[in-house]
This record gives structure tokens, sequence and C-alpha cells, in this order.
């Protein structure tokens, strides 16, 4: 096909990369995806109570059957006027807007297919809520790349919109339509999170499970450190030389990435530092009254930093701290920003020269990551870097008051600390549960009484070792056990032998005069057996005892004659001088032995 500009021939399907350089391509082309398109947008006249700046953020979106029926319903462009109101004074919201006013658009379009409703405020009546339901779920199955979020988005944007109607009815006196809005959030908020929510909610937290956390290593970070210091010093000392653009674009992206990796700030909060927040900052002295607070150290530390507020995330207040280096970096490039080509009305720290947008930190911290040689450049970003910083925080047992202060420098609340910056959960069940169940699994809980999981050590491949005393104890009852049975042995063999004779037994009454039996009471015998000397358990036998046994002895179960058989039949070698008599009672008095500690 030959080009519409140079009529140079082209495959048709590399067309779309020669028209990106093309040298014949006019130099002003009309926004929008198309020029045609373009054109049709911006003919179309402003509509009646929307301001000029709404129409054209919504002019600027994508021209396709989804921007037409966000510009033909009434309620969606309520919902901009809202979104606008709010957040129109940052450009970088922009987007934002045009994304909320586009989920609404999708499901006004793909509603349709499925219900008989045809615009927004239909969705909001309350007869409808089953259709508005069954609408929500056909349109997330129909967005592949969004489908698990949009659910809830979408929700959150129904109800809001039901609140504008509400006050829109209040202004006109309509009761009747404020009344509907709040059944139908009444609905929502009944409904709405076990027929819609749940599933995408189920679905976003399983996504999660059994993923790797990528944390950054600490050489890794002060690698980087190092690396944006020297770098740091160049860029400066070639701006003194030379006031260029180039040397100033150096300078920025290296002193953003240094301000943002030191306070651990978001990337997006730094980037848009505005100008004014640098040049009213509080130079004042601290009180003399706080200084009577402060050690010697903590005096020279408020000297030695700069600190500056800004805004943050959700209208918050952060600040951040510079260092002698970066503030004197941050000085040289407010200083050089006329000789450089920054604009003038530009009002960003950051600033690109001879445009109005500023410097993205992410782009500025991926840049030098891939330059030093760090073993994972990956982990290396803001937000990586945020949570690294709340993770090495939990190794140092930070009191209550010292972790709000660290969670508001970091521009958050304290739960959201807890929940999202903690230590990884997978890594504190390792190091913290474990040792409860190998307590519980050793039967030596009460061992640790009184002691916090960080003081309880318990090594993995310990096995239980009784003291001395309890050894001395398991012998003397074992040997107990062996004069009982010796004694009873010769009872029995001595019953036996006279009911074979058919003698009278020993000792047997005499007769009166009556021929009555006079009982006469038996002597005593002594029964003489030889002193039997210990032997006591080798290392080796509790050790096999122990390999087949321990289940046994942690249950506190006593072992059957069977279970005593199976031990001495696996370990003939180590068990040859003892019996299934021993090795039960050794089970036992271990057993016991534990009971009493416990």
């Amino acid at each position: 096909m030959h080009c519409l500009y140079c009529q140079g021939l082209f495959m048709k399907r590399t067309m779309w990369r020669h028209f990106q350089i093309c040298k014949f391509k006019p130099v002003d082309p009309k926004p929008g995806k198309t020029r045609v398109q373009a054109l049709c947008a911006f003919a179309e006249p402003t509509p009646a109570g929307v301001s000029e700046e709404l129409w054209k953020l919504v002019n600027n979106m994508n021209q396709d059957a989804v921007a037409h029926a966000v510009r033909n319903d009434w309620c969606i462009m309520e919902m901009g006027k809202h979104l606008y109101n709010k957040h129109g004074f940052e450009v970088d919201k922009h987007e934002y807007i045009r994304q909320k006013l586009r989920e609404l658009g999708r499901l006004c379009l793909h509603g349709g297919e499925v219900t008989n409703m045809k615009t927004i405020k239909e969705y909001v009546i309350p007869a409808n809520f089953m259709q508005t339901v069954d609408a929500v779920k056909h349109t997330a199955q129909g967005n592949k790349g969004n489908s698990k979020s949009l659910p809830l988005k979408l929700g959150h944007s129904l109800k809001r919109m039901s609140m504008l109607l509400e006050s829109d009815a209040i202004i006109k006196g309509d009761k009747d339509g404020a009344e509907e809005a709040r059944a139908f959030r009444s609905l929502y908020d009944a409904k709405w999170h076990e027929l819609v929510s749940v599933t995408s909610l189920r679905s976003l937290n399983e996504s999660k499970w059994n993923a790797p956390q990528l944390l950054p290593f600490t050489a890794d970070v002060q690698k980087l450190h190092n690396y944006l210091d020297e770098k740091q010093q160049q860029y400066q000392h070639d701006l003194e030389s030379e006031a260029s653009s180039h040397n100033w674009a150096n300078l920025a992206k290296v002193t953003l990435a240094q301000v943002i990796l030191f306070n651990r700030r978001r990337e997006g909060e730094v980037s848009k530092m505005s100008l004014s927040a640098f040049t009213s900052r509080d130079t004042s002295a601290p009180h003399e009254d706080v200084n009577l607070a402060l050690s010697e150290l903590e005096k020279k530390l408020c000297h030695h930093f700069t600190r500056i507020e800004m805004r943050g995330k959700r209208g918050r207040k952060v600040a951040i701290l510079l260092s002698p280096v970066m503030y004197e970096a941050l000085n040289m490039l407010h200083q050089k920003r006329k000789e450089c080509g920054v604009l003038k009305e530009n009002a960003y720290v950051f600033a690109r020269p001879g445009v109005m947008s500023h410097y993205r930190g992410s782009d500025c911290i991926r840049q030098f990551v891939q330059l030093c040689d760090v073993k994972n450049p990956l982990s290396l970003t803001s937000t990586r870097l945020r949570k690294h910083m709340a993770t090495l925080s939990k190794v140092l047992n930070l009191q209550e008051t010292e972790l709000d202060q660290l969670a508001d420098f970091m521009g958050h609340d304290i739960r959201v600390h807890r929940q999202f910056y903690r230590l990884p959960e997978g890594t504190l069940q390792l190091v913290k549960i474990s040792k409860i169940l190998m307590a519980m699994e050793q039967g030596r809980l009460s061992d640790f009484q009184g002691k916090s999981l960080e003081e309880i050590n318990i090594d993995p491949t310990e096995t239980i070792q009784l003291d001395k005393h309890t050894e001395s104890e398991d012998d003397l009852t074992e040997e107990v056990y062996e004069q009982d049975m010796e004694v009873s042995d010769v009872s029995l063999a001595r019953s036996m032998e006279q009911k074979r004779s058919g003698s009278p037994q020993e000792n047997e009454g005499e007769s009166n005069s009556d021929g009555d039996d006079i009982p006469v009471q038996k002597k005593k015998s002594k029964t003489i057996r030889k002193p039997q000397k210990k032997r006591p358990w080798e290392t080796k036998e509790t050790n096999a005892v122990e390999k087949h046994m321990r289940n046994l002895i942690l249950t506190c179960n006593v072992p059957s004659k069977e279970d005593c058989d199976k031990c001495l039949k696996s370990e003939p070698e180590a068990l040859k001088n003892r019996d299934w008599k021993a090795l039960k009672f050794y089970i036992k008095n271990r057993i016991t032995a534990l009971k009493r500690k416990m």
C-alpha cells in the first residue's frame, strides 16, 4: 500500500510503524484516536450544565461505543461533574476520572444485552436490583482484563450514584426519588456482598496465596545508595560547569531517586512535590523548651536534616527528610531552572525542561537499578522498599507509640501498617508459631511458662533428655518391679509343688478336745535373694528405644508386650541385654517423669 503522506510503498501490516516516523506527516495532528473521530468529537457543542473542562476531559477518551454511551447518559455526566469537582485540580487524576466514567458506560452498554434497562438511572431503582446484579456479572465476564475487581468497582460507583440522585431529588423537592435512592442503598448494604462481592473478593484473595514475596536485600539497597551518591556528585559538578537542560535533567533524576530511597516514600508523592513546598519549608530553630527534652545527638540531628511537608495520598500531609547533600542538590536545581529551559508555569520541583510535566520516580529508580550491579533488581521498587523498612523495623521490637510515629511518617494508618507492611506472614509462621507447635509436640510447654515467642528457643533436631535424678528413679522402679516378680514366681512354684504332693500345708492349726481346729498364726517366711547389680541404660539403648517408642512417650501411652517385642526385633544388637519388661517400664518411667514436670 502507498503511504498517504510520502506515497511510499509498504506492506499493509507494517504501515502503522511507518506512520510514526514518516517525515511528510503533518506536524500538528488532530487529537483523538483517528483524525475523523477527533474532528467529530470536538465539533459537538458543550451540553448545558457541563463545564468546558469536563467536556474536554470526556472527549479525550477513546472514541468508541463506550464513549458515546458516556456522553449520552445524564447520570454518568453527573458522576463526571462530581469527580471533576473533587479531583479536577490534579492533572494526574484526569485519567482516573475517565476510567470511572468508562466503567459506567460499559455497564450501560453491556447490561442492555441481558436486561431491558437503557440508562444508569434505571440501574439504581430498587425494583430492578436483581437485574442490576445480573448486568454487573455479565459486564465483568465480558471484560477479560479486569473481571475480578470490576464488580467491586461498579458496586461502589452505583452506590455513589444513588447518593448523587438523592441529593438532586432533595434539591428539587422530589421526596419519592430521594426515598428510592435510600432504598437502593439499603438493598446494596444488605445483599450486594452476598450476591456479587463475595465471589470477587475470594478470587482476589486466593490469587495472592502461595505467591512469593519479593523484598530487597540490604546489600542491594546499600549498593544502590552508594551508586546514587557517586552519580549525584558527578551530575552536580556537570551542572555547575554548564547549565544545560541535559545536565539539569540528570541531576533531577538522581536526586529524585535519592529522596525516594532515603525516605522510603511513595514515588508519586515525591515526583509531584510542588516548588512552593520546597521554598516555604520551615527553617525556624526548634523551641527552647523542646530542646530541654532532647539528647545531644538528637539536637545535632535537628540541625543536620531538613524537613519538608507536602501533599500525600488521599490529601494527607506527609513529610520528607533531606540530608545536606540532597538539600544542596535541590537548591541548585531551583536556582538553575530558568537557565536550563524549565518553564516558569511548571510548579513541580522535579520538572521536565520545556514541558508542563514532571519526572516519574519509578522510571528514575528503574533506570539507576539497571545501571548498578545488584543481585535482585526487580525487588528495588518504591513499594517494596517501604515494606522492607517495615520488615526491618519489626526486628527492632518497637513500642506502640514508636510504631505510630513510623506509620505516620510513612503516610498511612497503624492498622494499614500492621496488615500490609509487617513481616511477611509466611516467615512469621515459620519462625514464631512453629516454636509453639514443637513445644506442644514434645510436651515441654510448661518449661517456657512466662516467656515470649522471642525467648523460646527450641532446636527442631533436639531430643528429650532426662536428668540424673530421673534416671535413678527409673532404675529404682525397675529394680522393685524385678524383686516383686521374683517373689511372686517363688510363691507360685511352692504352691504348685504342694498340690502335686498332696501334703498338708505348713503351720496347720492344732485340734482341741472338741475336735475343732485351733487356728495358729503362720510364721513369716523370709525370702533370701541375691542382691542384683543395677545396669544403667546406655546411650545406644536409649536412642534405639526413642527411635521406635518416641510417639508413645510424647502421647503418654504405656506400650504393650507386642510393641516391646517389635522394638526388640528392630534393634537386636542395641537391645540384646534387655527384655520386653525392661522396655515397658523404661517407657513408663519416662512418661511419669514428663507428667511430673508438667
